[in-house]
């Protein structure tokens, strides 16, 4: 066979996967936002379950990752799917916060099996082309994250929990497209030398990279995943029904699918940190003025906003396999998952302040948040590093 060739089926299924579990997860917050103000409970508790949810299904995003890596697992994809979508249904019967908030958390843990396999997949799935592929198997992803609030709205308005299980059956062709198309074991990766960098000054610049990128990777995170978590509530004080502001989410996640795509072709082309920087600052006047607009204003402002803080995410979970290039599914899953489990603290503890404050203030102080991730971009280093390949490479970066 020939391994520069890109399997389409591979591809496509789980990319098609991806846009699946994707459409689940981000139902979470619509499903929470409806059930907590049925019951007249806080902006803090929608805060605290998406929090729940996204740390369960980030945090175990390293140790599936791990799995990904020893065996190849492409197994893990399929069932972590079927996993997800089984606990969904089962949760349209909980009848208390606490244990819908359970079956929601416990089904999390597909989604975090999903995805650093789904990398490990798209990227073998590409031959000579993985960060196109990648490309592909996010894009998918962040339509799945776009379309899943607006479904559920719609179904929720119509049907109220009850609606779920049938969202749920709506994924299970994409389970059984996955069994098949990978069924075919995955090609053995190209051994990469994995020599640690000696030398005090190497190994200590090595760290501080890593340290900081986490926190760009942290900071870039937190507006985009508490607009995701909090905008729900924002529009639904405002009157909006549960269809309404789950389309108007939708604007600016399906944006966001085009600002992924988009930067992983930007980023192959230009200074990472230059397309980085930029976009997270013109994001600001967008993510300001998206809350104080309505209509096409609306429209407008938050698919800019949308696509902006999106450019970043290929680039970064780009840079982070490079730091480890022979551990790439662990590696991307704790660049996803602490994006995720960033932005599930930031929504947390902004809707606690939103108790206090008002939702509005706590989000238009998120909005510049950014600018702090754009200055931060220019402490990484111009090259593509690679920083844990061979000695040379380390001191390298150490002397950038």
């Amino acid at each position: 066979m020939n391994t520069n060739r890109m399997n389409a089926n591979r591809l496509s299924a789980i990319s098609l996967g991806h846009f699946a579990i994707d459409v689940l997860n981000s139902s979470v917050v619509i499903i929470l936002t409806v059930f907590t103000r049925d019951l007249a409970l806080g902006y803090s508790k929608i805060g605290l379950g998406v929090m729940i949810y996204m740390l369960a299904a980030s945090l175990s995003q390293p140790f599936f990752g791990l799995l990904a890596d020893r065996w190849r697992g492409r197994w893990l994809a399929a069932f972590g799917l079927l996993w997800t979508m089984s606990f969904y249904a089962i949760a349209a019967f909980a009848d208390s916060y606490t244990l819908l908030l359970t079956l929601l958390t416990i089904g999390a843990l597909g989604s975090g099996a999903f995805h650093p396999t789904g990398i490990v997949n798209a990227g073998d799935a590409g031959g000579s082309q993985p960060t196109t592929a990648t490309s592909v198997f996010f894009l998918l992803g962040q339509t799945g994250l776009s379309v899943g609030p607006f479904v559920a709205g719609l179904v929720l308005d119509q049907m109220g929990m009850r609606g779920l299980p049938y969202i749920a059956l709506a994924t299970l062709p994409a389970f059984l497209y996955m069994l098949w198309a990978l069924r075919a074991p995955m090609q053995e990766q190209d051994e990469v030398a994995h020599v640690a960098a000696t030398g005090s000054r190497s190994r200590g610049a090595a760290v501080t990279i890593v340290v900081l990128f986490l926190l760009l990777v942290i900071l870039r995170s937190s507006t985009l995943q508490s607009y995701i978590a909090l905008l729900p509530p924002y529009f639904a004080d405002q009157g909006y029904t549960s269809g309404q502001y789950g389309f108007m989410v939708s604007i600016f996640t399906l944006a966001g699918a085009l600002g992924t795509f988009s930067g992983g072709f930007l980023g192959d082309r230009f200074d990472r940190r230059h397309v980085i920087a930029v976009t997270l600052i013109l994001s600001v006047p967008f993510s300001f003025l998206l809350l104080r607009s309505s209509g096409w204003g609306y429209y407008i402002t938050a698919a800019l906003s949308g696509a902006l803080l999106n450019v970043p995410h290929s680039i970064l979970l780009i840079m982070g396999q490079e730091l480890l290039p022979k551990r790439k599914g662990m590696i991307g899953g704790v660049v996803l998952g602490l994006m995720f489990a960033a932005g599930a603290a930031s929504a947390w503890l902004a809707g606690l302040a939103a108790d206090r404050i008002g939702l509005m203030s706590v989000l238009t102080l998120l909005a510049f948040v950014p600018l702090l991730a754009a200055a931060l971009v220019y402490t990484m280093p111009k090259a593509r590093p690679r920083l844990l390949r061979t000695p040379a490479d380390a001191a390298a970066v150490a002397a950038d």
